[in-house]
């Protein structure tokens, strides 16, 4: 397992400084590690991608736990260099592990089995659109344990009728069951970053979300209504449904109050929205 000196040690030699436009903070504490893999609840039969492994620290220890690791990572020097890093750390366990380097936003599919875990230290300025890419994209997903900034877990988590309750709350619930699962101090990062992080768990819905309306659709709705988030319902989805009262008309088929504000609704409420769209304008989604 890596401690803070061997971190620094293998930047030094790849030539690595982290850097903020890449979100680049990498964990030098391996108490921190081993707790985001117990926190996750990884198991012996798990096939776990991370999107993000950096230097591998958080994928050595995912490696102790699951049966297979697949690590996503965007960086060229350090997709080249992880694949040595697990053959050097952790040999009887090499084989165990496949790389992808790419882009996590355009990865489509990945190698060997399905996935069925998602654990990772996610860049601050990528986070919730990468963890809904890769929920959607990859439905085999069942668990996901995510470490982001702490303002970040917490809209994940929030539910309706909590002032930070947006559009991050609301496609996530879409996809799972969602929950602060921990917080995390500055001082197990290099470079400690300036804010605080938060890890958040996801567990997939055992039943999707009941609606006769697509996922694009829903979300849609969900967009429109936290875009203009202080104006009434039937204001803010006026664009959405060509007119003022083409919304009210919708949210009144719905069983919502027109009076009502996008942060009191469950995801369960913008899909019964999204159903009833006025005809001309649903059908041009």
């Amino acid at each position: 397992m890596f401690g803070a000196a061997d971190i620094r040690e293998l930047a030094a030699v790849l030539g690595v400084r982290p850097t903020k436009q890449k979100g680049q903070n990498f964990v030098i504490d391996a108490n921190t590690v081993r707790r985001i893999v117990r926190t996750a609840g990884v198991r012996p039969d798990d096939v776990v991608v991370e999107v993000g492994p950096g230097l591998g620290s958080l994928t050595l220890a995912l490696l102790e736990a699951a049966d297979r690791v697949v690590a996503v990572e965007i960086d060229d020097v350090l997709a080249a260099a992880l694949p040595a890093t697990i053959e050097a750390r952790m040999p009887a366990r090499a084989d165990r592990f496949a790389l992808v380097h790419s882009d996590a936003m355009l990865v489509t599919e990945l190698p060997g089995p399905a996935p069925t875990a998602l654990v990772a230290n996610l860049p601050y300025n990528v986070a919730v659109p990468v963890l809904l890419t890769m929920l959607g994209r990859f439905p085999s997903i069942e668990r996901t344990l995510v470490m982001v900034q702490a303002e970040v877990a917490d809209r994940l988590a929030a539910k309706p009728g909590n002032k930070v309750y947006g559009v991050p709350s609301v496609k996530a619930a879409w996809y799972a069951d969602v929950k602060r699962a921990g917080s995390i101090g500055r001082n197990v990062f290099w470079p400690a970053p300036n804010v605080d992080s938060g890890l958040v768990a996801l567990v997939r819905r055992a039943e999707p979300v009941k609606t006769t309306a697509t996922k694009r659709e829903v979300f849609a709705v969900v967009d429109a209504a936290f875009a203009q988030r202080r104006k009434t319902l039937r204001a803010a989805l006026a664009g959405w449904a060509g007119s003022a009262a083409g919304a009210e008309s919708a949210l009144v088929a719905a069983g919502i109050s027109p009076q009502a504000r996008g942060e009191a609704l469950t995801v369960e409420e913008f899909a019964r929205i999204a159903e009833n769209k006025p005809v001309a304008e649903r059908a041009a989604l």
